[in-house]
């Protein structure tokens, strides 16, 4: 890092004029970052994802981005609030960000903006970094706005010296009287705008010094009030907080706003391109006037398109609310969009990256239901997961005419469609479980898996089943058992493929079989797509079935060796993981005709809980 030097205080301008020098009267963003209408979505049938993972810095916004701007040393950063965890829509601006730099061979930092120590917590530093890890990106270094406390107080100094920052002791309704208010009527300067800068320079150091309270005073930046653009009406640069930082303790009883500290700590970090989302569009002329004010280093700020998934809500104070009253288990809940959410849930981060670049890069608001998403997701699973066999509700059938200690050795593959994912074997046995979904007690022509007086193949298994009887609790009327004969045809005779093939698992002490499970299936935490516009509020559109449990599921003994191999797939942060159990999310698979699985940190000793990751494409009742 370059040594930073306060340049000498610029010449007094002429007259009493407080409007900023060369700075003109009606200021605006330039046209090229103006949003464009939000996109429209692809249908849920679209083509896959494309192939190359560097696609959104080959074309569209951020290609042009570079050729404005094309650094021999590309230099970005990625500047979280410690204030809460990361979602879904977090993870574009770290793909952007990490990514932008990675392709054009330059660095990103990891820049924490610590300026607002009411607000935040360590939990939350320690959250931020695991998940840009988990992504699979290594910042450059991990710095703090708070490393530059004494630059920034210089700075704001030297700001006054240059009669470009003043100290007011209006309060919040006088200041935004003098904005226009609410009915937007005519904007006013201050009344401590043109005092002296002296006066001002001492009224700041009495801030800093403790000599007022919170509200009291407020050091502003001496901008342009009668300019079109509210980021040049005179924003503020420090405030007094009476709360003690996490890195600097108390030494500081003032601290730099977010529209002070974030273009200096870029133009400190040398960032060559600040690329953020289009709410800070009006911003980039306040950004860029603090700069040239100082006479500093002024990077390129650009801005690109939110992204947001509709049918949830990301707000941190709701998911608080969520969190407080127990209708999630915490902030890592599988029906969060939370990026610790999603992880736990299952979801591998090359399938977030994929789904980033499958969208794509503009200036465009891009509004994404879940559908939507799951897709991505189910798309990159597919490709990347081995496969097993699970029954969710399992009822047991006895093949009556196989004798007590039969046993044969299945041998199945764990993806059919990529061979180096290798093959195992399962004990095929007397008796079987399969799914409560897959036997009915009468049968029906369109009906094609088991029922009494009908045949069915197990998957694998080199001839059918034929339900003969069946067994059902009293009290519940469920069915608790099913009696079936082994539909060998006899020597000579032709074989009849059966219409359809369903999972099961085998009954098997020599095997460990089966594997007993605890499944949590996650539908829609929310009934609409919008949970904000729900009468009486979105807690009032909370789907009372967003989680369903399967306490007695079983698996097939393929399970071991996918936990061995984990993790499934190993890309971006889930690399050369040395202490697997770490990542018990990692152990992914499809259960054949069911849905994508993966473990859950429940998951102790000989108690596997499992979470559904996505369902299958197909319908799990064909």
């Amino acid at each position: 890092m370059e040594d930073f030097e306060i340049l000498p205080e610029r010449p007094k301008m002429d007259g009493k004029t407080s409007k900023p020098k060369k700075q003109p009267k009606d200021s605006k963003p330039p046209k090229e970052a103006k949003p464009a209408p939000p996109k429209k979505e692809k249908a849920l049938n679209a083509p896959a994802s494309p192939a190359d993972p560097d696609s959104m810095f080959k074309e569209g916004f951020l290609k042009t981005v570079h050729n404005e701007k094309p650094a021999k040393h590309v230099i970005t950063r990625f500047p979280p609030e410690p204030n809460g965890y990361l979602h879904i829509g977090h993870s574009k601006a770290i793909a952007i960000n990490f990514g932008f730099a990675r392709y054009h061979g330059g660095d990103c930092y990891l820049r924490f903006d610590d300026t607002n120590p009411e607000a935040e917590e360590e939990k939350y530093f320690v959250a931020i970094k695991e998940m840009v890890q988990w992504l699979g990106f290594t910042p450059y270094a991990v710095t703090y706005s708070s490393d530059y406390f004494d630059k920034l107080y210089e700075l704001a100094e030297a700001l006054i010296r240059r009669d470009r920052g003043y100290v007011c002791h209006c309060t919040d309704t006088e200041v935004k009287l003098q904005r226009g208010g609410e009915n937007h009527g005519p904007r006013y300067a201050c009344p401590h705008r043109d005092r002296p800068k002296e006066e001002s320079l001492t009224e700041f150091r009495a801030m800093r010094d403790g000599r007022y309270k919170p509200r009291d005073a407020v050091l502003r930046m001496k901008q342009n009030i009668e300019d079109g653009n509210p980021q040049m009406w005179d924003l503020a640069a420090y405030r007094i907080l009476n709360a003690k930082h996490h890195r600097t303790g108390d030494k500081w009883r003032i601290y730099p706003t977010y529209d002070f500290t974030h273009c200096l700590v870029d133009s400190f970090e040398r960032i060559s391109h600040s690329l953020c989302t289009t709410e800070f569009q009006l911003s980039r002329v306040s950004y860029e006037w603090l700069c040239d004010e100082l006479e500093i280093y002024r990077p390129m700020q650009r801005e690109y398109g939110r992204l947001n998934v509709t049918g949830t809500v990301l707000s941190k104070r709701k998911i608080a609310k969520l969190v407080d009253e127990k209708i999630v288990r915490g902030w890592d809940d599988p029906r969060l969009y939370t990026l610790v959410a999603l992880r736990r849930r299952g979801v591998p981060p090359g399938a977030i990256l994929s789904f980033i670049n499958e969208l794509g890069v503009s200036t465009a608001l891009t509004n994404i239901q879940i559908s939507r998403f799951e897709q991505s997701v189910r798309r990159y699973l597919e490709q990347t997961v081995p496969r097993l066999m699970l029954v969710l509700d399992p009822i047991p059938v006895i093949i009556e005419d196989l004798p007590d200690n039969y046993l044969e050795e299945i041998e199945l593959p764990f993806s059919p469609k990529d061979p180096a994912m290798g093959d195992h074997t399962v004990p095929f046995t007397k008796t079987v479980y399969i799914d409560r979904s897959d036997f009915r007690e009468e049968d029906s022509k369109d009906y094609f898996r088991l029922a009494p007086g009908k045949a069915v193949g197990l998957l694998k298994v080199p001839f059918p089943i034929k339900a003969t009887t069946f067994t059902k609790d009293p009290s519940t009327g469920l069915v608790t058992e099913v009696r079936a004969t082994y539909e060998k045809p006899e020597e000579g005779a032709a074989f009849k493929k059966p219409k359809t093939y369903i999972q099961w698992v085998a009954s098997s002490l020599a095997h460990n079989s089966p594997i007993q499970a605890e499944i949590r299936i996650f539908n829609p935490l929310f009934k609409s797509e919008n949970p904000d516009s729900a009468e009486g509020g979105f807690l009032k559109d909370v789907n009372p079935d967003s989680e369903e449990i399967y306490p007695n599921a079983m698996i097939e003994t393929g399970l071991e060796e996918v936990r061995r191999r984990a993790p499934w797939p190993e890309k971006e942060g889930e690399k050369n993981l040395e202490n697997k159990d770490a990542g018990l999310e990692t152990v992914r698979f499809q259960g054949m005709r069911m849905a994508y699985f993966a473990m859950d940190r429940d998951t102790e000793g000989s108690k596997v809980v499992l979470n559904r990751i996505v369902s299958l494409k197909e319908d799990s009742g064909k």
